[in-house]
């Protein structure tokens, strides 16, 4: 990773949280993800699992994590299990870490190369009645699944020891990654700074007959010079028409004078994201028309930041800012009483122009975890704030997304330094 070294604490409190959640006798399993191949001998660029991630700070294949509390020796009561560093191997592929090196990131005193963990781990297993083993389970996954290590691991751990009672540790890290302590938050605010500075060298960029993967490399440029590890998910570079196509990512297009560009783009700093939008014109200046609807999306900004607390359901918050959106949108003139009072409850009217959710969990994955939406968000949870307003017969689409921090006193908006009025993104165009 690119980054300055984390504080090993992040890492250390977030296993302390999850032990805390054991039940007594358990022990705890946890795999890094595959490494995958493209095409010949080929890999993808590897992604850690993000529960080990947030379990430990390695980033490196083939790691294990092992938690187990009540171990009769103390020295494997958590265990760092790393692949062991392979001379030939390095000369091709790069230096692998050494014991003390792990130690460092993680504060994990017990590594054990993983050639040799299988006879440890018998023992440990026939100690324990319970075992937690990981899968992902976050809602917004695909429904097919392909073969990977944590589901081929619980299949080989049944077989191995079929009598022990199987526990999801999935429960766990859902309920304790939605919520940010003032560690991640330090890191999650160096990735959010690196996103205002590649935001302010985007205005000063963007000029008509300017292409969509210019501004594309102009924000790589910035997020790599600060030491981000890169983008924290596919960036969105898309003006005109293409603002209303919500994962457009082609970003090939020339941006032309009197149109918009909607950017959707954040960068990863220390393993936690960013995830910023902002909708500006091509050429520095707003059409009459444009400021109307960007200042009805900003109102949309502001009313769901400002009722975005914790102890509310994301299910009544969408409800609240459905609600102020269709209010906005017969501003607009795009929406009628009439159709409104027509509408079908289970399909607004206001949908039609605002076809997705206003905010989603934000941590060590983009998507994080969190509780459904129909629980309560908790104290600390990281949330993005994200209308949009998208009106086919006028070709335009525009979206305004920030990054609050949920407090017991209300909510910390992690990006409140970043321009986003009509008059500060013209001001910073000229």
């Amino acid at each position: 990773m690119k980054n300055l070294p984390l504080d090993s604490q992040l890492f250390v409190k977030n296993r302390q949280r999850f032990v805390a959640e054991m039940k007594p006798q358990s022990i705890a399993i946890i795999n890094s993800n595959d490494e995958l191949p493209t095409n010949g001998d080929a890999l993808y660029k590897f992604k850690q699992n993000s529960d080990l991630y947030w379990l430990t700070g390695i980033d490196q294949e083939d790691t294990m994590v092992v938690l187990f509390p009540d171990n009769p020796d103390p020295k494997y009561r958590e265990v760092l299990v790393l692949v062991r560093p392979n001379e030939l191997k390095e000369k091709w592929d790069g230096h692998r870490l050494r014991k003390d090196e792990a130690y460092a990131i993680s504060s994990m005193s017990t590594v054990v190369w993983l050639d040799a963990l299988d006879a440890l781990l018998q023992q440990w297993v026939h100690d324990a009645t319970n075992i937690y083993l990981n899968t992902n389970e976050n809602n917004r996954k695909p429904t097919h699944q392909l073969p990977v290590r944590d589901y081929r691991y619980v299949q080989e751990m049944k077989l191995r020891y079929p009598l022990h009672n199987y526990l999801r540790a999935a429960t766990i890290f859902k309920d304790l990654r939605a919520v940010k302590t003032p560690e991640e938050i330090k890191v999650v605010q160096e990735a959010m700074d690196i996103t205002e500075k590649t935001f302010r060298r985007i205005l000063k960029f963007v000029k008509p007959g300017v292409w969509e993967h210019e501004i594309h490399a102009e924000i790589m440029h910035e997020f790599l010079r600060n030491r981000s590890g890169g983008e924290a998910y596919g960036s969105i570079i898309a003006s005109g028409d293409r603002a209303r196509t919500l994962h457009y990512i082609a970003n090939n297009q020339e941006c032309k004078d009197g149109e918009l560009i909607l950017m959707d783009f954040g960068a990863e700093y220390g393993g936690y994201n960013a995830d910023l939008t902002r909708t500006i014109p091509v050429n520095g200046k707003f059409t009459p028309r444009q400021r109307e609807v960007y200042n009805a999306c900003l109102h949309l900004h502001n009313y769901a930041k400002a009722i975005l607390r914790p102890g509310m359901t994301i299910a009544k918050y969408h409800e609240m800012v459905g609600e102020e959106a269709t209010k906005e949108f017969i501003k607009l003139g795009i929406l009628t009483e009439e159709e409104v009072k027509n509408q079908d409850p289970e399909s607004p009217a206001y949908r039609k122009y605002l076809y997705h959710g206003i905010s989603h969990h934000l941590g060590v994955d983009v998507h994080d975890l969190g509780p459904s939406f129909y629980k309560p968000i908790p104290v600390g949870a990281v949330m993005t704030v994200e209308p949009g307003i998208y009106i086919e017969q006028e070709q335009m689409g525009i979206r305004i997304e920030n990054n609050i921090w949920l407090t017991a006193d209300g909510n910390v908006d992690l990006m409140k330094n970043i321009p986003i009025t009509a008059d500060e993104i013209e001001a910073l165009m000229k």
